[in-house]
């Protein structure tokens, strides 16, 4: 994993990249709670909270589906070599071993392990990762291990309760509560749009990989990212976000599957981003490297055309670009639209599967 925080806008990863892991203080809080009762009225207080009840059922039904995920890092510099100890979470998704968990957590790990509720140990293989969707699956030899079942998360509404259970700082399964905020959010990490969903419960760094449960203890979403502070700098809380389960399902099955994320559409070209200030360059984004027989060099695409309209929508970055591939598939043809030579060109352009983006071990 490169030990870096992907900084877009106001997003940060919430995988705790520890490198050169320190100690962690212990603080202890204290509370004094001022009880009715206190001038000496005996009278029973009886708690009906059903509520909480069911918060509690949640939790134990879904707990033991999640765990410690430990990685061993060695980044490789021109003339340094660095090391260290990153912390994320990951949850069961089969009884026989199979963990999903981001990529960004475990993005350039030497080795994995995981740590069952119980403390239980086991060495992980990398069965693939994707770095598009941040989804990773790992693999544990176990059998008959707790694991968690999937909500549909195309059903979920503002409102409805939200449970994260992760590994925060690297110091344990813990668990904070909420509800969702917001249903498909878009957040733009590292270039790519995701459509996630938004929740007030506590996220902080080692959550990344955790899972997101509704009031019946199902998955309704893997925990990735959280929001630190607004493009003003003002420090802000609440803001967690989650990849949908549906989305996480579809993912896992595919790496599961085929070791990588198959029939992804792609143009088959390399764009770079260009701003005010580049001398020669109108802002926009440009096409500076083609694939060999790619959809882009079959449909008349040349170096140095400026995108600026794709599928009939406006093309202002990368970000835009990718959000509008990701509701294509391959094989679709698609009008694309460039200046080139100071003039609007219009191709038809027949989309490629992208090849084969997964890490494995």
């Amino acid at each position: 994993m490169k030990l870096k925080f992907k900084h877009i806008c106001i997003i940060f990863l919430v995988a705790l990249l520890g490198g050169f892991v320190g100690t962690l203080g212990a603080m202890e809080i204290n509370k004094s709670i001022s009880s009715p009762l206190a001038n000496g009225d005996n009278s029973k207080v009886v708690y009906t909270n059903k509520e909480s009840s069911d918060v509690k059922s949640a939790i134990d039904t879904a707990y033991d589906s999640v765990v410690r995920v430990e990685c061993d890092i060695v980044e490789e510099g021109f003339f340094t070599q660095s090391s260290g100890t990153a912390f994320g979470s990951g949850v069961i998704i089969s009884e026989d071993g199979y963990i999903i968990t981001n990529h960004h957590v475990i993005d350039g790990a030497k080795s994995v392990k995981i740590y069952l509720t119980n403390d239980e140990e086991y060495e992980a293989k990398i069965v693939g990762s994707d770095e598009k969707s941040d989804i990773a699956v790992l693999k544990i030899e176990a059998s008959g291990l707790p694991y968690a079942t999937f909500a549909d998360s195309d059903a979920i509404e503002v409102g409805d309760d939200a449970i994260a259970i992760g590994n925060p700082l690297g110091s344990g399964i813990s668990v904070t509560t909420g509800i969702i905020s917001a249903v498909h959010r878009e957040i733009v990490i590292d270039n790519e749009a995701m459509n996630l969903l938004q929740t007030n419960a506590q996220i902080n760094s080692g959550n990344s990989g955790g899972g997101l449960f509704n009031i019946s203890g199902q998955l309704i979403g893997i925990v990735n990212a959280k929001t630190s502070s607004s493009s003003s700098g003002v420090s802000v809380e609440g803001l967690g976000y989650a990849i949908p389960s549906n989305t996480a399902l579809r993912i896992a099955n595919a790496i599961i599957k085929d070791g990588y994320v198959k029939d992804r559409p792609t143009l088959g070209v390399t764009v770079t981003q260009v701003t005010e200030g580049m001398q020669g360059f109108e802002p926009g984004l440009y096409v500076t490297e083609i694939q060999e027989d790619s959809p882009a060099s079959k449909a008349g695409l040349q170096t140095y055309d400026r995108i600026i309209r794709f599928n009939g929508v406006d093309i202002e970055s990368y970000t835009t670009l990718s959000a509008e591939l990701n509701n294509l598939s391959v094989g679709d043809t698609v009008d694309i639209t460039v200046i080139r030579n100071n003039e609007e060109v219009t191709l038809k352009i027949t989309l490629g599967e992208a090849p084969q983006t997964a890490t494995q071990q």
